[in-house]
């Protein structure tokens, strides 16, 4: 009979990479608490579980690419998963990816990201990296990673003013130091990934799930082909 650990249900979770481009490019990251029950003390980037008013909220469309992506072993609504990221990028950082539109009667959980005049745009994520965490871990999250370009960002990209107290030392980490910060596991093979795509950026959408459901922990194409 399988433990009580093993029965950890998995959460649907959206992850943020907020790239910025330039000489050196960087990525925005953060650390979170020593005393936080998922990765202590380890630098990541912007994300957080999926809540259910993230299916209702006004979205600035996808790329049809993108939510086909997204809708592949899914049952979650591809919009859903998209303004998590989103939202979570808001209340981490204090940042802004949103088309202006008034939004007078925004939900509990978006009042203050519809108080900058804006409503969640999600025409200009890429859907990157999906993975699922390990099992024996306290909490699960089966995570969708979306790349995102800081140039999208409406708001100061070195103003941290606006958030809120989950993630500490708020910097844009750039990518070739990245690997000296106290980094998940999973975090050092999405950065593998994102210098990967940095290198041949035009190359078709693809992305790796690292599904952690078997001893070998393989890495696949979403749909197909083993990585590794």
């Amino acid at each position: 009979m399988a433990s009580a650990i093993d029965k950890t249900a998995l959460r649907d979770a959206a992850t943020i990479i907020v790239l910025r481009r330039g000489d050196v490019p960087s990525v925005l990251m953060g650390q979170r608490g020593a005393a936080a029950a998922f990765m202590p003390s380890k630098f990541v980037f912007p994300g957080g579980a999926v809540d259910a008013v993230d299916r209702t909220v006004p979205l600035h469309p996808m790329t049809d690419d993108t939510a086909v992506a997204l809708r592949t072993e899914s049952h979650l609504p591809p919009e859903a998963l998209a303004a998590a990221a989103i939202r979570e990028l808001w209340e981490e950082t204090g940042h802004v990816l949103g088309h202006p539109q008034p939004w007078p009667d925004a939900p509990q959980g978006w009042r203050g990201f519809a108080a900058t005049g804006h409503v969640p745009d999600a025409s200009r994520l890429r859907y990157f990296f999906r993975a699922v965490t390990p099992q024996g871990r306290p909490r699960r999250f089966d995570a969708r990673f979306f790349l995102a370009d800081a140039a999208d960002l409406t708001t100061d990209p070195d103003d941290f003013s606006r958030a809120e107290d989950e993630l500490s030392l708020l910097q844009w980490v750039p990518l070739a130091q990245a690997r000296k910060f106290d980094l998940p596991f999973i975090t050092e093979v999405v950065l593998a990934e994102l210098m990967a795509h940095l290198a041949d950026p035009d190359a078709p959408l693809s992305v790796p799930f690292f599904r952690n459901d078997d001893e070998a922990h393989l890495v696949s194409r979403l749909g197909g082909t083993r990585l590794i």
